[in-house]
């Protein structure tokens, strides 16, 4: 089968969009299959590309198989929605033109939200070349964004990206979604028949995340020697709810045993880190994004992870990517988001949950677990395990294709 998978995020972008095209597409070369990604240069999510990547529309690579197509992107910093917009636009554009010139055709396209208008950009080359379009759905567009307040619901943005959101859900041949509250939403919000929706869940290479020792060079590197780690690894995003976790930290501020770490890059970074500063939190600690390949060993060197969402009704229905990883790699997890990812914890027994955005229940939660450290053991083999029998990538990545071999099938 030859696949074009049409996505503006892609390794070495970190991310769970990026991994997701990533990890998918592999393990579809691994069965034998074409697979082309066209994607965006590298610039998430600070703005920045390599110098290499700067003044270049295209450029064409090969990665562990995989035919990879770049086009041209403005680069932006992941804040601001106007700016935003306008690099979703020229990735649109950059990609339907030099797709149509640079991608053989293929037998089915898979373009993949966030954002939009990347969809848009799949469904054009699709129809050009007169094959399937199925779209994938990761997350609900505009919805989430008036939940983020990044746009008004009554604004003219809003009823623009939901009669897009609406054709592309209609036109399509299926829609993919990574969990069932996308689904049932899609249905409640727009609809579209389940009959015409398939669930492939985001899940885990178990390989890249497998358990290893606590004490290792990570730990080693920064200082955390006997300290219980509480940490954040991904997006510092407007949709996080971070705030609540350094209102955590500042409530255990006199503890020197605890300590509250912040992996990666975001729109808020700069905004926690500037609390952090005006509450003088000597038990926070920010580091920069790091590589994928190095992911692991900082899962490894904490304690527990700590896995949030703002208190909406919309996050209800996301099962953000860092549990798998957590949970693979051993670690318990301070779960502060509700229904569907509280459902897999629960089920797992593989951590404690709390109210999203309720520091007191935050601060039980951590205080509960520094308590139990031989529970900690046991929640993350309960926690691997299940993440095994359900997320494994390579289970995941068959499951696709057979929903893609029934959509090319019916044409």
């Amino acid at each position: 089968m030859r696949i074009l998978y049409v996505s503006q995020y892609f390794p070495p972008e970190m991310g769970a969009p990026a991994a997701r095209v990533y990890d998918l597409s592999k393990e579809w070369v691994r069965l034998g299959h074409d697979v082309t990604v066209l994607t965006a240069f590298a610039h998430h999510p600070l703005g920045i590309k390599a110098p290499q990547d700067r003044r270049v529309l295209t450029r064409r690579e090969r990665v562990d198989g995989i035919d990879v197509v770049r086009a041209y992107v403005y680069a932006v910093p992941n804040k601001g929605t106007a700016k935003r917009m306008l690099s979703y636009a020229s990735f649109m554009l950059s990609a339907t033109v030099l797709g149509r010139i640079r991608v053989c055709r293929p037998d089915v396209v898979i373009a993949t939200s966030p954002q939009l208008l990347c969809g848009l950009a799949g469904y054009s080359l699709a129809r050009m070349m007169r094959v399937p379009f199925v779209f994938e759905v990761r997350d609900l567009w505009p919805e989430t964004m008036v939940a983020i307040d990044a746009v008004k619901e009554k604004s003219l943005v809003f009823r623009g990206l939901r009669a897009l959101a609406r054709a592309l859900y209609t036109r399509c041949d299926r829609i993919v979604t990574v969990g069932e509250g996308y689904a049932e939403s899609i249905n409640r919000l727009y609809g579209i028949d389940r009959s015409k929706m398939g669930i492939v869940h985001n899940g885990i290479d178990l390989e890249l995340f497998r358990p290893s020792p606590k004490a290792n060079d990570v730990r080693q590197e920064y200082g955390w020697s006997d300290k219980f780690v509480a940490m954040y690894l991904g997006t510092h995003g407007m949709c996080h709810g971070l705030d609540s976790v350094l209102k955590v930290a500042r409530e255990m501020r006199h503890d020197g045993k605890r300590l509250f770490v912040f992996v990666g890059e975001g729109a808020e970074k700069g905004h926690l880190k500037g609390l952090a500063a005006q509450w003088r939190l000597p038990n926070v600690q920010f580091i920069d994004q790091q590589p994928r390949d190095r992911v692991p060993k900082f899962y490894a060197a904490c304690d527990i992870g700590i896995v949030c969402l703002r208190d909406s009704p919309r996050f209800r229905e996301v099962l953000p990517s860092k549990i798998f990883e957590y949970l693979g790699m051993e670690r318990p997890v301070l779960l502060s988001v509700d229904g569907e990812a509280r459902r897999l914890v629960e089920n797992a027994g593989a951590g404690v949950c709390v109210p999203p955005e309720d520091t007191d229940a935050m601060v039980s939660g951590i205080e509960r677990l520094c308590r139990e450290r031989r529970q900690l053991e046991e929640m993350g083999r309960n926690g691997r395990a299940y993440v095994s029998r359900h997320f494994d990538r390579k289970k995941l990545a068959e499951k696709y294709i057979s929903i893609l071999e029934e959509v090319i099938a019916k044409q």
